[in-house]
């Protein structure tokens, strides 16, 4: 599975169910552009723990809005609807692995 990208229609009914990782970028951003292939990494070896998505800051402004994004790249922990972790700069993969992993450990509540 490849990162989804996500739009003002389509964020709220991806972050519903399950865990889910939103990377919030811009392609003018340069340590975005450093974050991207790893996300992707981890949406391919990840595809049936998690959701990665991606989500344009320029684009839907109204989701980087409603979700306070002030610097970029963030990433977002997202499970069954709720916003678990908040992480700004360029993260790396085993870190950002291992939070899925914890978040995905727990079940199907949260």
């Amino acid at each position: 599975m490849d990162v989804i990208s996500l739009t003002k229609d389509s964020f709220h009914k991806q972050i519903e169910h399950g865990v889910t990782l939103v990377d919030f970028y811009a392609t003018w951003c340069g340590p975005c552009k450093i974050q991207l292939p790893i996300v992707e990494e981890i949406a391919k070896e990840l595809k049936s723990e998690a959701t990665i998505a991606k989500v344009d800051i320029d684009a839907e402004s109204d989701i980087a809005s409603e979700y306070d994004v002030k610097s970029i790249p963030t990433l977002m922990i997202f499970k069954d609807g709720y916003k678990l972790e908040t992480f700004v700069g360029i993260q790396s993969k085993a870190f950002l692995k291992q939070k899925i992993s914890e978040y995905t450990a727990i079940g199907d509540t949260c």
